[in-house]
């Protein structure tokens, strides 16, 4: 009588076990759960879900609005303002840039200045979020019924934002961001700022922005000084400043304007009496200066003025490094590359690295790319300058031999120009014939890697390949820099950073301490340059003053150049075709040297003819190495004036 409890008590631990379900006794299930509480759960779980993804959507959108739109970027100009660039002697070289003025602080305005703008603009900027819901339901409507875009219903905030931050495209992502922005700057901006900066900004036609600055250029006076009508034609700018612009269309100005005193009393912001004696204002204009057509120097110096000047809207007028003669001779020289299709580029400067001419292309209006400073093209036989040095740091002089045969490194075998090898040769004449055979047995003696330390310590900043094929010039460097190297070989110290303002302090790239070069190596140097223009590949560039030079010509005739200096002037000209293709029959000693001629014969009063330096010691001589170095750079001192 006690088997039942047993088998109640078996049964049920083979059901929760598994066993086969035709026990005699059925199975015990665990109680449900109420579904009541099972709905709560689910509930919440969805509703922390959903609290989550709003905060991470929160935190993205505040993250991005702090990357793309910081409220110190409304303290700076929208547009850059007007620079004027002068030369050396004060004349006109560019100007170029808006018309604006130092910002405005509406707490310092008349009322009725802010009001004109607001009635018209904004009446409820003191009391909305940033975003007008009201506006733009009006607006709506207005432009419903219109059957047109009409009104836009951007409040001003949201005009400084995309004024800002924005493009003008019309598109709902673009208009969707624009209201982001607005309500972030009224979260960190007060009202009054907002309205001073937007008023500080925005554009008035005639190449005017600012509200100090259109007051000055229509009216001659401050803006705490306008009256209401001179107000009320300013605020009415807004809708088409450049169609509006009273210089040109009075009359449109004008008649916007009424509507602005009339808005003004419909918000209270005028009595009857006030609109009715805003009589039509009258202009005073002071003409904006006007832009004049760039240049290639004022485009390399530009970013140096806009990092030089201390108020961010004020016009601002630099006198520059640049000789306004010499860049007159530049041009005229340069007019003569008359390969159909070549370009032609010329950098003129002191040894200080003092840009006094610069010639960047044919024609500044048809390409503004400027070819001296910008393009970097294979330099050709003038990089031997910097094999040279090297080998001559080495220990050896223009009086030592080198191999002038043909030679193979791997599967290259150079050739020279002219197809002729004098076998043993010094390095003065290997140099003067511009031997690219020997040139490459030297920088395989020294060693790839100095060859480009030598060409770094002299001011080359472009990247060089130390390989076997660098000595004949197969990396690309740029003209400028090219001339800055042949500038520390002039005046003895290295490395020489070009320059286009006179004043110390703002040039920033000078920050390099300068080095003396050895006057034993400088002294052999000026040796070798001399030789080119004297009796070697650069005789088309010979003077009857002391006159150093290189010839240099790349690969099929691409890239022509002379660089060299004389009466303390270097120059480097530069003849090739922007799609890179062979201009035959055209070489460094030809129309380089003949426009480098040229240009510096009327720059330093010279004439076309020859005056050798004397060669440096012959070791085997009776003079003395220090007595032959001091006469010699004596000579060289008084003849170039460095």
């Amino acid at each position: 009588m006690f088997q039942a409890p047993f088998d109640d008590a078996r049964a049920t631990v083979a059901a929760n076990d598994g066993l086969p379900q035709d026990s005699p006794v059925e199975a015990v299930q665990p109680p449900a759960p109420p579904p009541t509480a099972k709905r709560r759960f689910s509930r919440w779980r969805i509703a922390r879900w959903i609290i989550a993804t709003l905060l991470l959507l929160l935190l993205i959108t505040v993250a991005w609005l702090a990357i793309v739109a910081p409220p110190s970027r409304t303290l700076r100009p929208i547009v850059p303002p007007s620079v004027t660039l002068l030369a050396s002697n004060g004349s006109l070289i560019s100007r170029r840039g808006a018309v604006t003025d130092s910002p405005v602080d509406v707490r310092k305005l008349p009322d009725h200045v802010s009001e004109a703008f607001l009635a018209i603009e904004d009446r409820r900027f003191y009391r909305h979020t940033g975003v007008d819901p009201r506006g733009i339901a009006r607006a709506m409507w207005h432009d419903a019924r219109a059957g047109r875009m009409k009104e836009g219903g951007s409040t001003i905030t949201q005009q400084l934002a995309k004024l800002v931050y924005l493009s003008s495209d019309r598109t709902a992502a673009r208009k969707l961001r624009e209201m982001l922005i607005a309500m972030w700057l009224e979260a960190w901006l007060s009202k009054d700022e907002i309205l001073s900066r937007y008023l500080s900004d925005v554009y008035f036609g005639d190449n005017v922005y600012g509200l100090r600055a259109a007051a000055r250029h229509y009216f001659g006076k401050k803006p705490e000084a306008l009256t209401v009508s001179e107000a009320a034609l300013l605020a009415g700018l807004m809708k088409a400043p450049s169609r509006l612009a009273p210089s040109a269309n009075l009359a449109g100005a004008q008649q916007r304007a009424a509507l602005v005193v009339g808005a003004m009393q419909e918000a209270g912001f005028l009595t009857p009496a006030e609109a009715a004696r805003a009589a039509p204002a009258r202009l005073r204009l002071w003409p904006a200066p006007e832009a004049t057509q760039g240049t290639y120097f004022s485009d390399w110096v530009m970013p140096a003025v806009r990092g030089k000047t201390g108020d961010a809207f004020a016009a601002t007028t630099v006198r520059t490094t640049l000789d306004a003669r010499l860049q007159r001779l530049a041009e005229h020289a340069a007019a003569q590359a008359r390969p159909a299709g070549a370009q032609v580029a010329l950098v003129a400067m002191r040894p200080d690295g003092r840009v006094v001419a610069m010639v960047g292309g044919r024609d500044y209006a048809k390409s503004s790319f400027n070819r001296a400073v910008q393009a970097r093209r294979q330099p050709g036989s003038t990089f031997k300058l910097f094999v040279y040095l090297a080998a001559l740091r080495d220990g050896m002089t223009p009086d030592d031999k080198v191999e002038d045969r043909p030679i193979t490194i791997g599967t290259w075998s150079p050739r020279n120009s002219d197809g002729r090898y004098r076998g043993m040769v010094t390095l003065r004449e290997a140099f003067a014939r511009s031997s690219n055979a020997a040139a490459v047995r030297l920088a395989q003696k020294v060693g790839p890697r100095a060859v480009v330390r030598a060409a770094q310590d002299l001011g080359i900043q472009s990247p060089l390949r130390a390989e076997p094929a660098l000595a004949l010039g197969t990396s690309g460097t740029s003209l400028l820099e090219l001339t800055s190297a042949y500038a520390a070989v002039a005046g003895g110290d290295y490395p020489v950073r070009p320059y286009g303002l006179p004043d110390p302090a703002d040039r920033g790239a000078l920050a390099d301490a300068p080095h003396r070069m050895d006057a034993r190596e400088r002294a052999m140097l000026l040796d070798l340059l001399s030789t080119v223009v004297n009796s070697g590949t650069g005789r088309g560039a010979a003077l009857n003053v002391h006159t150093y030079g290189k010839t240099g010509t790349s690969q099929d005739n691409r890239d022509a150049l002379f660089v060299g200096f004389a009466g303390g002037l270097v120059t480097a000209v530069w003849v090739g075709r922007d799609d890179n293709q062979p201009l035959p029959g055209v070489a460094g000693g030809g129309l380089p040297a003949t426009i480098w001629r040229r240009f510096t014969a009327d720059a330093i009063g010279a004439r076309p003819g020859r005056k050798p330096v004397p060669r440096t010691v012959d070791p085997d001589a009776g003079e003395s190495v220090g007595g032959f170095l001091r006469s010699l750079l004596d000579r060289i001192k008084v003849d170039i004036d460095f």
